[in-house]
């Protein structure tokens, strides 16, 4: 190939390349909850899960990794160094998907997080596009000295990496910087549960796959099976579809609130008025700072006359009430992890309701704000 057909070719890679990682890596850095579970969903399915305690360190670095060479393609900076990476990097999850896509299945393999659901296959291919790509980029730059930094390519590489840690690191500590998920603000919950399905969905089953904590043995259920709310025996792995409409959106019709007393769902999400629900990951582990500002929030409800409730994917056997700190005590009730997890992207935090509909969303430590 001629020098200059090279050189066009190569930019032209260069830009589809660096607008990729750029968008995929941005999609999953402002989500690092949702891209730490896909990372543990793999370690489960590798047998890696003793690798599960750094999956969210794990996810900051992976996503954030992925859109600094974004910004760096894009900018043309140190492209030998990055050509390798980027190269490397498509060789390992172009054989990934094929695996995901074949020997061991997965519904989704969460390259753009919640923003774009693909599935295996598809992921495969576009991989299969982007690897030739790379491989373009780093032969016109192979003969670059790889670390000869210039000052400008220091100060740029430090700021690319500092905004995108920075970046994950914050969405981590607070919540998502963008909110793909079906519980997002200004969502009335009740009316999405009961939304007419499209006919394309209509003679769609949802499946919930747990795993056992004992045993280890997955399991499928139907939503209508409450054998798989029993937190202290099934662990959330998966939520599919099945039948005529394969797909991989998670589906806010998976919304269950109860306790002792039975199902209390439509009795809180029809409820007129602010409602308070808190969600608390573990009572033992939720933290002296995160105990006050609960309590603060419990005696503002009780002040304007607001409800507040508390869920948890913790097991409750009976009707229990919890005092954060000295404040009021509150109704608290069981809900699926998985449903906690997708509403909201913190360990402990509250979702604000007002006549059904989400208008706010905390993690614990906001709270005050």
């Amino acid at each position: 190939m001629k020098p200059r057909s090279l050189r066009i070719l190569s930019e032209v890679c260069r830009l589809i390349l660096g607008a990729t990682f750029l968008l995929s890596g941005f999609t999953k850095v402002v989500d690092p909850w949702g891209t730490a579970i896909k990372i543990n969903e793999y370690l489960s399915i590798y047998g890696f899960e003793f690798l599960e305690p750094g999956s969210m360190a794990f996810s900051i670095w992976l996503c954030g990794a992925e859109m600094m060479m974004g910004c760096m393609l894009l900018c043309k900076v140190r492209i030998r160094l990055v050509s390798i990476f980027a190269l490397v990097s498509m060789l390992f999850f172009t054989g990934l998907t094929l695996l995901s896509a074949t020997i061991i299945p997965v519904e989704d393999c969460g390259c753009f997080g919640e923003a774009l659901k693909l599935t295996p296959w598809q992921t495969f291919f576009k991989n299969l596009v982007l690897l030739p790509m790379a491989a373009v980029v780093w032969y016109r730059y192979r003969h670059d000295r790889i670390f000869a930094f210039r000052r400008a390519e220091v100060v740029l590489t430090l700021f690319f990496f500092l905004l995108t840690m920075g970046l994950g690191t914050w969405c981590y500590r607070h919540l998502p910087l963008m909110d793909f998920l079906p519980y997002k603000v200004g969502v009335n919950i009740y009316e999405a549960m009961h939304a007419p399905a499209p006919q394309a969905e209509e003679d769609a089953a949802v499946v919930l796959v747990y795993r056992n904590r004992i045993t280890g043995a997955e399991r499928e259920f139907t939503l209508d099976d409450p054998e798989w709310q029993d937190a202290a025996t099934w662990e959330w792995v998966d939520t599919r579809t099945a039948g005529a409409a394969q797909g991989v959106k998670p589906l806010i019709g998976e919304f269950s609130v109860r306790d002792a007393e039975g199902d209390a769902t439509e009795e809180l999400l029809t409820r007129p008025g602010r409602l308070y629900i808190v969600c608390v990951t573990d009572f033992d582990r939720l933290g002296p700072r995160c105990e006050r500002r609960l309590e603060r929030l419990a005696a503002k409800a009780a002040a304007e006359g607001s409800g507040m409730v508390c869920v948890t994917p913790r097991p409750l056997h009976e009707v229990t009430w919890h005092t954060f700190g000295r404040g009021v005590a509150v109704r608290c009730y069981n809900i699926d992890a998985s449903t906690m997890k997708t509403m909201l992207r913190a360990r402990n935090g509250v979702v604000e309701l007002l006549d059904g509909v989400i208008v706010a969303k905390r993690n614990c430590r906001d709270i005050d704000e």
